[in-house]
């Protein structure tokens, strides 16, 4: 059952995104906090995750890599700050060089990622606040919708392999 993200900016430094799951909260948990999992859905849709490490505890670091098809890599790194298995976790998310050094150029997030099972689905919710509103400006002109939107749909179709 894919559906669509639908996105919102409740503020001028915020975006929010919202997708329904056709699955448990525990299994949709364990694909956004396992590498094993990430590795197979992160990025959009044409784009591998050829590096995937995950550290999931506070203070820990998922560090990832996406790389297009022409060979490009766009990496990140999520420092988690707090984790309340299976309902929520939050992080600094910030975007990397290939070594895991911070771009400057790029803005940080404070994101949060939440879990909420419903009628036997999961509604995953994910809100990202910027410093400014020119910062989530930024990353709205990146494309983050059509691209998170993407990245989602992999999931989707990811997690529909798991159940076949």
């Amino acid at each position: 059952m894919k559906t669509k993200t639908e996105f919102s900016a409740p503020s001028a430094t915020d975006i929010q995104f919202v997708r329904r799951f056709a699955a448990d909260r525990s299994r949709l948990w364990a694909l956004w906090t396992q590498a094993e999992h990430l590795r197979n859905w992160w990025g959009p849709k044409g784009f591998t995750t050829p590096v995937c490490e995950v550290d999931f505890k506070p203070g820990g670091v998922w560090f990832y890599c996406m790389q297009d098809a022409a060979g490009q890599h766009y990496c990140g790194k999520m420092t988690y700050d707090e984790i309340d298995p299976p309902h929520r976790f939050s992080a600094t998310d910030v975007f990397t060089d290939e070594a895991g050094n911070l771009n400057p150029d790029l803005p940080a997030a404070h994101t949060e990622i939440a879990f909420a099972e419903v009628n036997g689905e999961t509604v995953v919710t994910g809100f990202s606040r910027y410093r400014s509103q020119s910062e989530r400006d930024q990353i709205i002109e990146m494309e983050v919708e059509a691209g998170l939107s993407q990245t989602l749909d992999r999931l989707d179709e990811y997690l529909q392999s798991l159940m076949e």
